[in-house]
């Protein structure tokens, strides 16, 4: 019975690190506005967003702009290699438009329009 709980444990523990281990791996990066921006099409007032991207075909990738947990807008991008991991996710804005999402401990960011 003892060797049961045992291996129900250890089972529990390497779903854990396996769900960690994923969630670290996504192309996601957190950003703050502090005042309005768009992105593709879409306006975006100020306030607490998440990019998630995913690679399309070639360099392409689709990226979602979400807010409290739902997609506000959706744009294509290219994905873009970096010289050297970046130390933080970060934000790149030409007139208010967002151009660029960087994504900390990561050589790559998506750029938009190009």
């Amino acid at each position: 019975m003892k060797s049961l709980a045992h291996l129900a444990g250890l089972a529990a523990l390497m779903l854990a690190f396996t769900t960690v281990t994923f969630a670290a791996n996504k192309n996601q990066a957190n950003f703050t506005l502090s005042s309005a921006a768009k992105v593709g099409s879409t306006d975006l007032p100020a306030g607490d967003y998440k990019a998630e991207w995913k690679a399309e075909s070639g360099s392409s990738v689709k990226v979602d702009i979400l807010r409290h947990g739902k997609t506000v807008a959706t744009v294509e991008g290219k994905s873009k290699d970096l010289p050297a991991n970046m130390t933080h996710d970060a934000v790149v804005f030409n007139n208010n438009q967002i151009d660029e999402i960087d994504f900390g401990s990561r050589k790559q960011a998506v750029v938009f329009g190009e």
